[in-house]
C-alpha cells in the first residue's frame, strides 16, 4: 500500500519535533497505522529551518497554499498558530478534500464551529489532540474513554506558564513579576505574556475541553476569564498557612441551571494531587458519574510532547481514510445534531468558597465591621487570620478570610460594601476555593 503524504505547515518549535517524530519513528508509526506516513511538501517562512532538521530532500515553499492546493497531500498539518492565515488555510484544505491536523487551540475555540461544519460537509476529518496540554491526551479520554459517562465536572492546569510562576512564588518566595522575567527568559512566556498570564489560552483550552465533555457547542466567547498578574507573594503565603495552594485552573462544571466555564486563580487543598502538579507541567482532573475521579498528568508544551499528540492523531487519521464519514468518532465526541444548546452560566450565579485579603486601619472593631456585612450577606466564615502589625506604631494591617460556598453575586455585594468602609484600605483581593471532592 503506498505511504500517505502529508504536508506540513510550519517548523518551528512543534513542526519541527513533528517531523522529527515521523522521521525517527517511521517504521513504529508504519507498524501501527498499517502503511507508511511521509512528510512530502513543507511550507515555512525559513527554508533554512529544513536544512537543520535533515529534511532537504523535501519540496519546500515560503507559500502554505501551495502545500493546502498540491493534489498529492492527503494530510495537512497546521501548525502555524493563530487565527489567520490559519483559519483561511484550514478551510480551504476542507475545500479541497483533505484531512487536516492541527495543535491550534485559538483556530478551534473561536473558529471550530464553522471549520467542523465544513469539515462534515466534506467528509473528511479535522483532528486537533495538540491542541490542548500538549502531550496529554485528555481529548481522546474524554470522546472516547469516557464515552459511557456523564461528565459532572472538570478541572485543569492548562497553562504552563503561569503553573511556572505560581510554583516559583510558593517554593522561593518571589515575587510575579520577577518570575514573569525568569519564564520569558527561558522562553516558557513571550514577549508578550499576556495570554498566558490573563488567562486567555487557558479559556481557549477550556471552551475545547468543556464541549467535549458536555456536547454544547464551542462558545469562547463566554468563558470568564481571570489572570494571576495580581496575585502576591503574601497570598501564596497565607493560602499555604490555611492548608491550600494557589492554581490557575480552567473549571468546567455541568449544573441543572446551565455551564459553568471559567478561568481563574483558584485556592486547593494541599491534599489534592492536582494541587501538587508544579512548575511547567499541566493536570487535568475529571470526573464522570460512572469512573469517579481521572486525573491526567504530562508536558502540557515542548516540540516532541507536542509532537507525540499531532504523529497520533496523523495515525489515527490514516486509519480511518477509507472508512465511512458517518462512522468515525465526532469532532466533539457527540453527533454534530445531538449538541445541546446548555447555556453557559455567568460567572455571577456560581458558587465557591472565597479567600479574601483586605488591608485594614490598625484599630479595634474594624473585623467586627467586616463580619456584620459577611453576616448581613448569609456569609459565614470559617476561618479567619489577622496578621500581627510590625510595629507598634503601624496603622495598617492585613485581615484574612476564608468563607464556606457562597454565590458569586452576593459576595460581590459584601465586597462592595467592605470596600466602602472608611477603615478598609483600597480593593479587597478575592481568591475562589474549590475543594474538588
Amino acid at each position: 500500500m503506498n505511504p500517505v503524504k502529508i504536508g506540513l505547515l510550519g517548523l518551528g518549535t512543534v513542526g519541527g519535533g513533528t517531523a522529527t517524530v515521523l522521521k525517527r519513528n517511521a517504521e513504529e508509526i508504519a507498524r501501527r497505522a498499517g502503511r507508511g506516513i511521509i512528510v512530502d511538501y513543507v511550507a515555512t517562512l525559513e527554508p533554512e529551518r529544513a536544512d537543520e532538521l535533515g529534511l532537504n530532500d523535501l519540496r519546500i515553499t515560503q507559500d502554505a497554499f501551495d502545500v493546502v492546493n498540491d493534489p498529492d497531500v492527503s494530510i495537512v498539518v497546521e501548525l502555524i498558530g493563530g487565527y489567520s492565515p490559519a483559519k483561511e488555510l484550514v478551510l480551504q484544505a476542507i475545500e479541497n478534500g483533505k484531512h487536516v491536523v492541527t495543535a491550534n487551540k485559538a483556530l478551534i475555540a473561536v473558529h471550530g464551529n464553522e471549520i467542523f461544519a465544513k469539515a462534515q460537509e466534506k467528509g473528511v476529518m479535522v483532528a486537533f489532540e495538540a491542541a490542548v496540554a500538549g502531550g496529554i491526551p485528555i481529548i481522546k479520554a474524554l470522546r472516547e474513554g469516557l464515552a459511557a459517562n456523564n461528565i459532572q465536572w472538570l478541572a485543569g492546569i492548562i497553562n504552563g506558564t503561569g503553573n511556572f510562576i505560581l510554583t516559583e512564588m510558593r517554593d522561593k518566595g518571589r515575587d510575579f513579576d520577577d518570575v514573569l522575567a525568569e519564564a520569558q527568559a527561558l522562553g516558557y512566556a513571550e514577549a508578550d505574556p499576556t495570554f498566558d498570564v490573563e488567562g486567555i489560552d487557558a479559556a481557549h483550552k477550556l471552551s475545547i475541553l468543556s464541549s467535549i465533555a458536555f456536547g454544547i457547542p464551542l462558545q469562547f466567547e463566554k468563558t470568564y476569564t481571570e489572570g494571576i498578574s495580581k496575585i502576591s507573594r503574601d497570598d501564596v503565603t497565607y493560602a499555604s498557612e490555611l492548608g491550600y495552594n494557589i492554581k490557575h485552573l480552567g473549571i468546567a462544571r455541568r449544573t441543572e441551571a446551565g455551564v459553568e466555564q471559567r478561568v481563574h486563580p483558584t485556592m486547593i487543598p494541599k491534599k489534592r494531587l492536582i494541587a501538587n502538579v508544579n512548575g511547567v507541567m499541566n493536570a487535568i482532573l475529571v470526573n464522570g458519574d460512572a469512573v469517579g475521579h481521572t486525573l491526567y498528568y504530562g508536558a502540557g508544551a515542548g516540540d516532541e510532547p507536542t509532537a507525540s499528540a499531532v504523529v497520533a492523531d496523523i495515525i489515527d487519521v490514516v486509519r480511518v481514510l477509507t472508512t465511512d464519514p458517518e462512522n468515525r468518532v465526532p469532532h466533539l465526541a457527540f453527533q454534530p445534531d445531538s449538541l445541546a444548546d446548555t447555556p453557559i452560566l455567568p460567572i455571577e450565579t456560581i458558587e465557591s468558597a472565597y479567600y479574601l485579603r483586605m488591608c485594614a486601619e490598625n484599630h479595634s472593631g474594624v473585623l467586627a465591621e467586616v463580619t456584620k456585612i459577611l453576616g448581613e450577606g448569609n456569609i459565614s466564615v470559617e476561618a479567619i487570620i489577622q496578621k500581627e502589625p510590625e510595629s507598634d506604631q503601624a496603622k495598617q494591617v492585613d485581615i484574612i478570610l476564608l468563607t464556606h460556598r457562597v454565590n458569586e453575586g452576593d459576595m460581590n455585594t459584601a465586597i462592595q460594601k467592605i470596600e466602602s468602609l472608611d477603615v478598609i484600605c483600597g480593593e479587597i483581593m478575592r481568591i475562589r476555593v474549590e475543594s474538588l471532592d
